[in-house]
């Protein structure tokens, strides 16, 4: 099924700017923006966009036009800004992590179907059936997932594919460590860890890899449709 494009109008990108720029630099209520023209330069954006879109960021209180006084913020605490800016902060940041994880983990994927010995198996069979224990208690199921897929860089049996993994783990475990605030968020994953667990157990590497990509695809339309 194809997904819409939703079109933004000028003064709608402008907004978001402004919304933007409000977070990145902490402006607190009553702090005031640069002026009119400072923003256009900024921007690159014509004037008339510019006051259409703060006409709407005023009509969501989110900023305050004083005539002959300046740009002000309205509303520091409010979350119709600052909470939209921090999500698609953190989507943005989430699709670009996902995009190196595809591919160093893809390739571990691949390696541990072809390497893994009988002795890792059955590691990655015990992880499995706590994680199974866990989802049918109910339970949160975050930290026996990431060590589900460390077994898979250990399966591998490439110390240097594991050192770069070592080294941007603390990233890879926002994917784990309930983004968005959300524990359970990707929680439609959970049978794609038995079909790709099967894929490596049986030496598939095309099957491990394909059900792989299958759980990444899920992710990042979890991700984008937030």
């Amino acid at each position: 099924m194809m997904r819409k494009i939703k079109k933004q109008h000028m003064h709608e990108l402008v907004s978001e700017e402004i919304i933007r720029y409000i977070a990145d630099k902490g402006l607190a209520e009553g702090d005031k923006l640069p002026s009119v023209d400072e923003l256009v330069r900024m921007f690159g954006v014509g004037r008339s966009s510019l006051r259409e879109a703060l006409r709407y960021l005023e009509a969501t209180e989110i900023v305050k036009v004083i005539n002959g006084k300046g740009i002000f913020v309205s509303d520091a605490g409010s979350y119709r800004y600052s909470g939209k800016v921090k999500i698609d902060n953190e989507k943005s940041f989430l699709l670009d992590i996902l995009d190196v994880r595809r591919a160093l983990e893809g390739k571990a994927v691949e390696l541990a179907a072809k390497r893994i010995t009988a002795g890792k198996i059955e590691e990655m069979k015990a992880c499995l059936a706590e994680y199974d224990d866990r989802k049918q208690k109910g339970l949160d199921t975050s930290a026996i997932d990431y060590v589900f897929h460390q077994h898979i860089y250990d399966a591998a049996g490439n110390p240097l594919l594991h050192s770069v993994y070592d080294s941007i783990s603390e990233l890879i475990k926002k994917f784990f460590s309930g983004p968005f605030g959300v524990k359970e968020l990707f929680d439609n994953t959970y049978p794609f860890h038995h079909t790709l667990f099967e894929g490596i157990a049986n030496h598939d590497w095309q099957h491990a890899l394909n059900e792989f990509n299958k759980m990444m695809d899920i992710i990042e339309a979890t991700i984008r449709d937030y």
